[in-house]
C-alpha cells in the first residue's frame, strides 16, 4: 500500500489496563503477536508515516516489545489522569510535517491495514479536511479517528480525562463515517474479550 508520510498515528499504550487483571492486556498475544505489535503492525502497513506510542503504566515493557521498529514513543507523565492527557501527549510528540494524524487505541488486535487505508482513502477523497472514521453496521462510531492538522489544537486542549468522542460530537458536521465491518473494530478490556478476538483472528 502507499506510503503518506504526512499522515501520522497516534497509538495510545499507557492506560494500566485494570479490567484486564493484573497483566498489560497490550502484552497479550494472539496468533504469535502481542496487541500492540498488531496494532502498529496495521497502521504502518495501512500507510501511515510518522507513528507515536504514547506510554504510561508499564512503559519499559511496552518499548521493549516494540524497539527496532520505524516509530517513536512519548511518555505521558499524567497518564493516570486520563486518556485525554495521553493523547495531548501524542499529539504535542508528531512531525511537525503531518497534515492529518489517526488516534488509535492500542488494545484494537484485529485493526487491519485495509481498513486503515480505507479511512485515509477517504480523507484524500473528501480533500483531506474532514475527520474520519469507521462505523459499524448499526452505525456507532469506533476508532481510529483520522484528524486534521486544524483539530490538533483541540485534541491538545482536552480535559485529562476526556476522550476525543465529545469533541467528535461537537463538530458532527465536518466528520466523515466509513461503514466498516464490525469485528475488525473490536477492542480487548478484558479476558473474556481477549478470547473472543482469538477465535475471529483464527477464522
Amino acid at each position: 500500500m502507499p506510503t503518506k508520510s504526512d499522515i501520522a498515528a497516534v497509538v495510545l499504550a499507557a492506560g494500566a489496563s485494570r479490567r484486564f487483571g493484573e497483566a498489560n492486556k497490550l502484552l497479550a498475544r494472539i496468533e504469535g503477536r502481542t496487541l500492540i505489535e498488531r496494532v502498529v503492525d496495521a497502521v504502518e502497513a495501512g500507510g501511515v508515516g510518522d507513528i507515536v506510542v504514547v506510554t504510561g503504566w508499564d512503559r519499559e515493557t511496552v518499548e521493549e516489545t516494540l524497539r527496532g521498529r520505524g516509530l517513536r514513543f512519548a511518555h505521558s507523565e499524567r497518564w493516570e489522569d486520563g486518556m485525554g492527557a495521553s493523547i495531548g501527549t501524542g499529539i504535542a510528540a508528531l512531525d511537525a510535517r503531518a497534515s492529518a494524524a489517526f488516534v488509535v487505541p492500542g488494545d484494537m488486535p484485529l485493526l487491519t491495514a485495509q481498513v486503515v487505508a480505507q479511512l485515509i482513502d477517504a480523507f484524500e477523497r473528501a480533500g483531506r479536511e474532514r475527520i474520519v472514521f469507521p462505523t459499524t453496521k448499526a452505525g456507532e462510531q469506533r476508532n481510529p479517528v483520522l484528524w486534521p492538522r486544524r483539530h490538533f489544537g483541540a485534541l491538545l486542549a482536552l480535559p485529562p480525562a476526556t476522550g476525543g468522542k465529545a469533541l467528535l460530537q461537537l463538530i458532527a458536521a465536518e466528520c466523515l463515517l466509513v461503514p466498516t465491518e464490525d469485528a475488525t473494530l473490536s477492542d480487548v478490556d478484558t479476558a473474556t474479550e481477549l478470547e473472543a478476538a482469538r477465535k475471529i483472528a483464527q477464522e
